[in-house]
């Protein structure tokens, strides 16, 4: 049986996952950069930078639209946004702006999955009850 072609997703779900991937890699590179080059805890760079591993995790599932990696993405991100809490309070200066720019990274990350999850669900309500309409 033939299949039409799947609709284009309307813009607020593209630019929702757009702005996920970018700020996630942004947090990544944030991570890897702050840990081993801005402002490292020990001369050199430190093990620190390892934090950034459990981000490279939900990439992939994040561009190929996986619903269930942008929940637990929303859910995962909050340690980033604590660490950047606490360190921003807690370090002195160079590290205490990049705490900032952390907190700022995941809150966005945070905002386009939730953002996400909510236009592709509401999305599927529209199309199920257009389709229970037209059945008889």
């Amino acid at each position: 049986m033939n299949r039409p072609p799947p609709s284009p997703l309307p813009l607020a779900v593209r630019l929702s996952r757009w702005t996920a991937a970018a700020s996630l890699l942004a947090l990544i590179g944030l991570c890897l950069a702050w840990e081993l080059w801005l402002a490292p805890l020990r001369p050199g760079g430190s093990w620190l930078a390892l934090k950034a591993l459990p981000l490279c995790l939900p990439l992939v599932g994040l561009l190929k639209q996986r619903l269930y990696t942008y929940r637990w993405v929303s859910l995962m991100v909050w340690l980033y946004f604590t660490e950047g809490v606490v360190r921003a309070w807690s370090d002195p200066w160079p590290s205490r702006g990049w705490a900032g720019v952390e907190i700022a990274l995941s809150l966005l990350l945070f905002v386009a999955c939730v953002a996400h999850v909510r236009l592709r669900l509401r999305g599927a309500a529209t199309r199920a009850a257009a389709a229970a309409e037209r059945s008889p």
